[in-house]
């Protein structure tokens, strides 16, 4: 089952789609009903039923940097969670947009990785960018899966940060 460029552009869009749905969620219902709908996006798209997730969070640091289970993905989401108190719900910031500006895609067969720059306005308008680079791998009934996720801040030398 080929991976096509049409099927990356369509999952980073669905991604995007599900930050913003979990924020509508958290303000229209709370913490509870962000859960549900963050808990419904990862069934959808990311590969815990394939096994362990190569998930590396932004915000993550200490020994809960990496989240290879699906607790501890909708802890970073959500945040609210006693297993991982340092997460403050990086899905419930209000996000209204999405963009994902590409740097580099690789696909081969059913196994496809990209890499590149995610822009997330939220309700005040403010643009958080994100490193980004997401491994894809199709299961066995054809849906595009995400099995790897690492995010980061981008890089400011000293002389841009200040």
């Amino acid at each position: 089952m080929q991976i096509t460029q049409d099927d990356i552009e369509k999952a980073l869009a669905i991604w995007g789609h599900g930050k913003i749905t979990i924020s509508r969620a958290f303000e229209d219902g709370g913490i509870e009903a962000a859960r549900k709908v963050a808990s419904a996006n990862i069934d959808a798209y990311y590969g815990y039923n394939l096994g362990s997730v190569l998930f590396k969070p932004t915000m993550a640091s200490g020994e809960q940097t990496f989240r290879p289970t699906k607790p501890g993905a909708l802890a970073y989401f959500c945040g609210h969670s006693e297993e991982y108190p340092l997460d403050n719900g990086f899905a419930i910031m209000g996000w209204r947009a999405m963009e994902s500006i590409p740097s580099a895609t690789f696909i081969q067969g059913d196994v496809a990785m990209w890499m590149g720059w995610v822009k997330l306005t939220n309700k005040d308008g403010s643009v958080t960018t994100v490193d980004k680079s997401f491994g894809y791998k199709k299961d066995e009934t054809g849906t595009l899966r995400i099995v790897l996720h690492h995010s980061s801040l981008p890089y400011q030398s000293p002389e841009t940060a200040r």
